[in-house]
């Protein structure tokens, strides 16, 4: 049966099905090349902000904007910044799985942003998923994890930084999306892309760290890293999830740190023991509660 003749529901399952295992795949990009944190995310950005730039021309979505909408995206690509460094960082210190299980903690921190400062009111459905989310937490660092990762705990704490981080770019995001209709979300986020590899790229600098793409392994990954992560994994998943329901995206999209988790074990022989499994469980299906309890149009545009 050609994608075609398949139903728009179904189109739409596909798509995003699709971007979240090509996202799943971005810790492993990271762990994988022979460059620091921030430069892995420098070439992230670089490289998927240059091929989504040619996607926006090939479109025709090239389209000239205000300074005011320049002045968000500059925002937006700030706090992006700040997300992927710190995530980039809690890769090396807990392993790609549990970095980017922590990194989808930004649902409960959009859901109490939106509680406490829009009035939004939450679902019971919500307020199980956090204690649960505490729990699974909890059983995921009971261990501690410091033979293998012995900054384990400063990893743990980069992860949930990384959460809020993450947040408050949705957040500009969808301030954005709501004031600038007119932009063409492809054209946002390529621009967004290379405004942050350009402030990551003066983080480079002023750490006096290099450039160089030292081996072929390298180059591999940071292109892969690039195409997969940035670029068809966002264009699948915005191409898809208008097409689904809510909850079944949600949980479509929980594939991502499912499958980092799964990666982690099988490519980098994480030493993963009954606790961390049922805490993983456990803190997955806490995310899912919490991001269908209440899902910002903005959560959509995840590309961690």
């Amino acid at each position: 049966m050609s994608l075609i003749a398949l139903s728009s529901g179904t189109k739409g399952t596909l798509l995003v099905l699709a971007g979240a295992v090509m996202i799943s795949f971005s810790a492993v990009f990271v762990k994988i090349a022979h460059v620091g944190p921030t430069v892995s995310a420098f070439y992230r950005m670089a490289f998927g902000g240059v091929i989504l730039l040619g996607l926006v021309v090939f479109t025709g979505k090239l389209m000239k904007f205000s300074r005011g909408a320049l002045a968000l995206m500059g925002i937006c690509a700030v706090f992006f910044t700040c997300d992927l460094t710190v995530w980039h960082r809690s890769i090396f210190y807990v392993g790609p799985g549990m970095a980017t299980i922590l990194a989808n903690f930004q649902v409960f921190f959009l859901a109490g942003v939106g509680f406490l400062v829009y009035k939004e009111r939450l679902t019971i459905r919500y307020a199980i998923s956090v204690p649960l989310a505490i729990l699974g937490l909890i059983l995921l660092i009971a261990h501690g994890g410091g033979k293998t990762y012995p900054r384990f705990y400063l990893g743990v704490f980069l992860g949930l930084m990384t959460a809020l981080a993450y947040s408050a770019y949705l957040l500009s995001l969808r301030n954005l999306q709501r004031d600038y209709t007119r932009i063409s979300a492809l054209l946002v986020i390529a621009v967004i892309s290379l405004l942050t590899a350009f402030f990551l790229g003066i983080e480079v600098m002023v750490a006096g760290h290099s450039f160089a793409i030292p081996d072929g392994v390298t180059w591999a990954a940071l292109l892969g890293y690039g195409i997969a992560g940035q670029v068809l994994g966002w264009v699948f998943i915005s191409k898809g999830i208008a097409k689904v329901e809510a909850s079944r995206a949600g949980l479509i999209l929980l594939l991502q740190p499912t499958l980092s988790f799964i990666w982690d074990i099988l490519f980098f022989h994480r030493p993963t023991s009954l606790t961390d499994i049922i805490g993983a469980l456990i803190a997955i299906a806490a995310i899912y509660m919490g991001s269908t309890a209440r899902l910002p149009a903005a959560q959509n545009a995840r590309g961690t």
